[in-house]
């Protein structure tokens, strides 16, 4: 080979491996962009992922958010958002109060032991129903004149709602309904809050011939038509002016009905008429 060629095929060699090193150094260029691009995504995505886990934390439950809702007022009510609810024959003279909260598992040993009772002299008119629900086992409480919601549970709320959606079907399906939510084969234990589920409450009123298969009641319960009147409720029973604290409890002309111990709700039959008759007749 000569001195020329040699020297070409030097200079040929050089001028490839400066294109070649141009060409790493544009990858590695090329390969740094993508690595800073791909954290900058990874940085915005998990601050998104952040902000939106802050605006799910810092949203309103249903629940809480159902204090805003405008009220709808089943049927068969009456009064400022419709949380007097007095059922029975115009023919009675006088009205029973009864406090009940959906969850309260001696409300359903007081249901479950006296309510057939109740129910034959109320349907023989010896007096009207007014009904106050509670909703203190959810934990729900008052502050400054407004339902504050409670964490412990959400059952008698739901509940609430629902006897809300019977009773705006009628009375007697609004009676019947809160006697099968009470009763021994359907009410839970305190401790467990399964009338938080729509579908169950659902399956408990398939024993009501005026509920069962009743779309109308099953579209209110699932779509919590009455979530906002059973919160008035709840409000309305921690603003109660019988000095009603806790539930069963049973009122009439604004004296508390009890038991031979003069303090609590009567709760047997006999001593449930005893204190009725007496009622009655002052």
């Amino acid at each position: 080979m000569s001195k020329r060629n040699s020297q070409e095929a030097k200079r040929a060699a050089r001028e490839r491996l400066r294109i070649e090193r141009e060409r790493q150094a544009r990858r590695a260029k090329i390969k740094r962009q993508i690595v800073v691009a791909c954290s900058i995504v990874a940085v915005l995505a998990a601050a998104g992922g952040i902000g939106y886990a802050v605006v799910q934390a810092n949203k309103p439950g249903k629940w809480e958010a159902a204090l805003n809702d405008k009220v709808v007022a089943p049927a068969n009510t009456s009064g400022k958002d419709g949380t007097t609810v007095i059922i029975g024959k115009d023919s009675a003279k006088k009205t029973l109060k009864v406090y009940e909260d959906p969850r309260c598992p001696i409300c359903a040993q007081f249901e479950q032991t006296v309510g057939s009772t109740l129910k034959k002299d109320y349907d023989a008119g010896k007096f009207k129903i007014q009904f106050i629900g509670g909703t203190f086992l959810d934990g729900d409480g008052d502050k400054n004149g407004k339902l504050d919601i409670g964490s412990r549970g959400e059952g008698s709320k739901n509940a609430m709602s629902a006897l809300g959606a019977a009773l705006n079907v009628s009375p007697e399906a609004f009676l019947e309904y809160k006697s099968a939510l009470y009763s021994e084969k359907n009410h839970p234990d305190e401790s467990t809050d399964k009338f938080k589920s729509d579908d169950y409450l659902i399956k408990v009123a398939d024993s009501v011939d005026a509920l069962k298969g009743n779309k109308k009641f099953q579209d209110a319960v699932r779509g919590g038509t009455y979530d906002a009147w059973a919160l008035a409720m709840s409000e309305t029973f921690n603003t109660n002016k019988d000095d009603v604290t806790g539930t069963p409890s049973l009122v009439m002309d604004g004296k508390k009905l009890t038991g031979s111990d003069g303090k609590n709700t009567p709760m047997t039959v006999a001593e449930f008429t005893s204190a009725l008759d007496a009622a009655l007749k002052g």
